[in-house]
């Protein structure tokens, strides 16, 4: 938080330099007015040109109490001068008036969002987790408390972030939680994921959210708070080092569908909500999917959470259920376009 501190340090004494000098203003306007007689404009001219020692000439001649007067400004307007030059570079050389604007562009931004996903943590996990998101459009709001991590996030324009504490009330206001779709928690601590899951479910009830956890034992805990999944990506991590070794070739072939960037094919999950009354309780051998379109139905969640693995053709989907598909880009969009529009 040492950044952030320095940042709001500058703008503390930019906000005392600019106040230092308004104040000489008045006093010099209103000593010229009083003891010269000069107008308002001439007493603010003759005021300007004295605290900043451009040599021009007095608007009229000076009297001997007037002349005193000068010499006084001078004094007291040559440190303030000085120290709101050194302040106002400072400002802008620190970089604080940039990260300012662009801050303010950021939350603009984020207070139009809504169905959006919040990452709070960009560690390893949360980095991931937010570039898979953006490779499948979902719009992210990044949440951290590191000024360095802030630093480097700022750097990439697609990004929209907020510095501060997940725990605390205000940073989950902040990112509107209240409009999100899902939160994801990439702590290193598990504490502190739980006192976001905690906060965010009392927060958005209904919202997803998804927890990283290093301790088994927190699991439990975190799914008692209110966390959808938990995921533990040392245990994850042992499972993957396993199969490499039982079964590589499955492992290589799964990571290639589900993880790596693939234009040949992927895996989607495709609601049946809004699905073409023609599709409704027909099996899946009748909708012949494969044929009009290309892709495969390799699954199905039921609408009473049950998973079923490779249906057959004789099994029928409703529209309370949800299909998982395999496909190219172009069959699954074609699959899209025949299922929900007919």
């Amino acid at each position: 938080m040492k950044a952030a501190r320095l940042g709001k340090e500058n703008i503390r004494s930019m906000y005392v330099a600019i106040t230092l000098l308004l104040l000489v203003v008045v006093i010099g306007t209103v000593g010229y007015v009083l003891i010269e007689r000069f107008t308002i404009s001439e007493a603010v001219f003759m005021t300007i040109i004295t605290i900043s020692t451009v040599g021009f000439r007095e608007v009229h001649p000076l009297s001997g109490l007037g002349q005193f007067f000068t010499a006084f400004l001078i004094i007291i307007s040559f440190g303030i001068f000085a120290y709101a030059v050194t302040t106002f570079t400072k400002y802008i050389v620190d970089g604080v008036l940039r990260n300012y604007l662009k801050d303010n562009k950021v939350k603009t931004k984020i207070e139009k969002l809504s169905n959006h996903v919040i990452v709070v943590g960009y560690g390893r996990n949360g980095n991931q987790a937010i570039k898979e998101l953006i490779r499948h459009k979902f719009p992210v709001v990044v949440i951290d408390s590191d000024d360095a991590i802030i630093e480097k996030i700022r750097e990439d324009v697609n990004l929209l972030y907020i510095q501060g504490d997940a725990t605390q009330d205000e940073t989950l206001l902040d990112a509107k939680i209240e409009k999100a779709q899902a939160l994801i928690t990439a702590l290193p601590k598990d504490a502190d994921n739980l006192f976001v899951v905690l906060t965010a479910k009392t927060m958005n009830p209904e919202m997803k959210i998804i927890s990283r956890a290093s301790n088994f034992n927190s699991d439990r805990k975190l799914r008692s708070a209110g966390a959808t999944n938990v995921i533990m990506p040392d245990k994850i991590g042992g499972q993957r080092m396993a199969k490499l070794v039982a079964q590589p070739d499955i492992v290589d072939f799964l990571e290639f569908i589900m993880l790596r960037e693939s234009e040949e094919a992927y895996i989607e999950e495709i609601s049946c909500e809004n699905m073409s009354v023609k599709f409704t309780e027909k099996s899946i051998g009748e909708w012949s999917i494969r044929t009009t379109t290309g892709a495969n139905i390799i699954g199905l969640k039921t609408s009473d959470n049950n998973y079923v693995v490779n249906p057959s053709a004789d099994v029928k989907i409703s529209n309370k259920d949800q299909i998982f598909v395999l496909g190219s880009p172009e069959q699954i969009g074609k699959l899209k376009k025949v299922l929900l529009q007919g």
